[in-house]
């Protein structure tokens, strides 16, 4: 059997237990083709980059997958018919990744300036109190009339 990444965003106007059971249904479908799933994740409601079928938000759901290509085939129909689904992608995989996916990752903070006022040393740019610098004369403004 082959390793695949399925994902897929449902419409933002159902519940979470809806993409749940959702995720639970194409579980069952892959199970009763002989294949398992491995890691499900459920990324929640973001946003999305434009609309999709009059959606600006969905519910992303991931699933580590090892089963055969008919059992694919099949929860990809039903996704085609299944008006809750916007979109979905199936990639086949080499191996499943250990741990959280990247979405789930905590993002190493100590890098980026934060918003408390501890920004790293602004080097040669000079203030920034409003004040003109010394070392480039000013020149007059032109009165436009």
């Amino acid at each position: 059997m082959a390793l695949y990444e399925h994902i897929f965003l449902a419409r933002q106007d159902i519940t979470a237990q809806q993409v749940d059971a959702l995720v639970e249904q194409y579980k069952g479908v892959i199970e009763s083709f002989g294949g398992n799933v491995g890691r499900i994740e459920n990324w929640g409601l973001k946003s999305l980059t434009y609309r999709i079928k009059k959606n600006r938000k969905a519910h992303y759901a991931l699933m580590d997958i090892d089963a055969p290509a008919a059992a694919i085939h099949e929860i990809e129909r039903q996704m085609r018919i299944n008006e809750d689904v916007l979109r979905y992608m199936t990639i086949a995989v080499e191996a499943h990744e250990e741990g959280p996916s990247a979405m789930l990752q905590k993002r190493d903070r100590d890098d980026r300036p934060r918003r408390d006022g501890d920004r790293p040393d602004r080097g040669d740019r000079g203030p920034r109190d409003g004040a003109p610098r010394e070392d480039r004369p000013r020149r007059p403004r032109e009165d436009r009339a």
